[in-house]
């Protein structure tokens, strides 16, 4: 044990490398509501024509006896795009303003101090109607774009860039189309990994990497035995 114990610490070198480190890392939870009544945010291209308000789009929906709609995270051109952590195309995230120091008092009565950060998000939303067959009879000729600024209580000390993933989106929209009332309602709910970070150069200790052994998948094409088993219980015949 102690051979094996030394030669590992033989092998091991102290090195320096450079690395992201996380300084904070909290989630949020952000609902955009989005409530147009008469005039169309943008127009709504169905089957070939084009309906401007409100009013006009339900006009052209009462030939059919029951649609739904549906929407959307998107990008800029309406393609849906999919939340997670490696995808950066789902929102534009700004920050704004200045940090401005917060102290705090934890659970535990102890007081710390983070940075006010505040942001400006900005997106899209494609919204479809579909029919009772599920065919898309109406779609935004181009993606409802939305803003929302929010703030964050973070470690951010100077020098700290902030990183934001939506890691989930979900859409629901409602439109009503009643002989006193033409309203579009859209909720969409995002769920944000709020980071600080910034690149550090660390001494750790460690040791260099080899590669393994490769295994090989053995595959015997020769049967090993050359003939079919006897049943010596019952042939030869004993006498």
């Amino acid at each position: 044990m102690d051979s094996k114990h030394h030669n590992h610490h033989k092998d091991t070198e102290q090195v320096c490398i450079l690395t992201r480190k996380i300084y904070d890392w909290i989630t949020r939870q952000i609902d955009v509501n989005l409530s147009f009544t008469r005039h169309l945010p943008v127009k709504f291209k169905c089957n070939g024509q084009t309906e401007r308000t409100l009013e006009e789009l339900c006009e052209f929906l009462d030939q059919f006896h029951n649609v739904s709609v549906n929407c959307f995270l998107s990008d800029s051109m309406g393609n849906p795009v999919e939340a997670g952590f490696q995808n950066d195309n789902q929102v534009t995230v700004q920050e704004i303003g200045q940090r401005h120091p917060v102290t705090v008092t934890l659970p535990n009565g102890e007081q710390v101090t983070l940075q006010r950060v505040k942001v400006l998000i900005r997106g899209f939303i494609t919204v479809e109607i579909l029919d009772e067959m599920d065919h898309v009879v109406c779609m935004t000729k181009k993606p409802i774009p939305f803003v929302t600024t929010q703030t964050f209580l973070l470690c951010a000390p100077e020098g700290t860039e902030l990183n934001v993933h939506v890691s989930l989106a979900e859409c629901d929209a409602t439109l009503i189309c009643e002989s006193d009332i033409h309203q579009l309602d859209i909720n969409l709910t995002l769920c944000l990994e709020v980071q600080t970070e910034a690149d550090v150069k660390l001494e750790i200790e460690a040791r260099h990497c080899q590669p393994r052994e490769e295994i090989l998948e053995e595959v015997v094409l020769c049967p090993t035995e050359k003939f079919p088993p006897q049943c010596p219980e019952v042939f030869p015949a004993h006498h």
